[in-house]
């Protein structure tokens, strides 16, 4: 296993990707990011990955991996399949690629982790020993891909976990803010808002998970060979704080909410295949889920926290929502 502050991200391009590498760069550490295509990347402003070696190559093709893996002491797997096409089939290919390269260099894994793993017989309150029966064909997708992290953490590869509420932040990606609450870009005339009302809802601004990461990895010797953090983040205890701060930000404090469609996703989802994953995950609007941080802050001493306001400022402005 190399000692050296090392590091390799798959799926930098993305938000949770493109944040831990950020942040592990600014902690002193050499990053490497395996892209399929380095060279369509167009930073808006101050490239904050400018320090990183960019190679070309697939998270699908193990020899890449490998290749990219090499010398490092770390692997970021923050990777999806591309537009998130036939990901039940290739999210697994995909961890096994990297669980292979990990343990071939001795490298750690490190993995975003989120709530589908997880049912109502576990709510509110996530903790990381909490029962893990997903309702989800992508829940259950997800306990096994940290299975077999599990699994490999016994023999070379030991990971580290760090579950997420709802990302949002300055990078637009598939996750709920930017792609159902306010499109990057526009003139927001009205706000469509998942959840049910008076229901508790948690979010994670990026660059505190990605410095989150950062952290924890200048840690690594204290970590347990399977180790395991939940993140709070922004707990929106009634489901209108985020609204109210986009609406806010924004400077229309009455501007309008409107309630996501859930019965029309649900009948497109009898012909259309995402519609139908979105759907299922409804049950995760439907009840109050917050993690439990105790554990991460007692090994931190406290968990990156940037401001409601400041966040939400900052991810309307760099989405170019106005």
């Amino acid at each position: 296993m190399s000692t050296d502050k090392t590091a390799l991200v798959l799926g930098a391009t993305g938000g949770i990707g493109g944040e831990t590498a950020a942040a592990l760069l600014r902690h002193g550490w050499s990053v490497t990011a395996l892209a399929r295509n380095p060279g369509a990347r167009e930073p808006v402003g101050p490239d904050p990955l400018a320090a990183a070696r960019w190679i070309a190559g697939d998270a699908l093709n193990p020899r890449d991996v490998s290749r990219a893996a090499e010398g490092a002491s770390v692997i970021v797997h923050a990777v999806n399949p591309p537009g998130y096409r036939d990901w039940g089939k290739l999210v697994l290919p995909m961890i096994d690629a990297t669980i292979a390269a990990a343990e071939t260099f001795g490298a750690r894994i490190v993995l975003p982790g989120n709530i589908y793993n997880y049912g109502p017989d576990a709510f509110p309150l996530l903790k990381e020993d909490s029962p893990q029966h997903p309702r989800t064909a992508k829940g259950r997708i997800r306990v096994e891909l940290e299975r077999r992290l599990e699994e490999a953490s016994r023999r070379r590869a030991p990971a580290l976990i760090v579950r997420f509420g709802d990302f949002f932040g300055p990078a637009p990606g598939a996750n709920w803010f930017s792609q159902s609450m306010a499109t990057p870009g526009t003139r927001l005339r009205s706000i469509t808002y998942p959840g049910a009302p008076r229901t508790g809802h948690s979010w994670a601004y990026l660059p505190d998970a990605g410095e989150t990461f950062a952290r924890l990895l200048d840690r690594a010797d204290r970590l347990e060979p399977f180790a395991r953090f939940h993140f709070e983040g922004h707990w929106d205890p009634d489901g209108k704080w985020m609204v109210r701060a986009i609406a806010e930000m924004l400077g229309r404090p009455e501007m309008k909410v409107n309630p996501l469609p859930w019965r029309r996703i649900g009948f497109a989802g009898l012909f259309q295949q995402t519609a139908r994953e979105i759907y299922r995950m409804r049950y995760l609007w439907r009840a109050p889920v917050r993690l439990d941080n105790s554990k991460l802050v007692a090994f931190l001493g406290r968990e990156p926290h940037t401001s409601f306001s400041q966040a939400v400022g900052e991810t309307l402005k760099a989405l170019k929502i106005t």
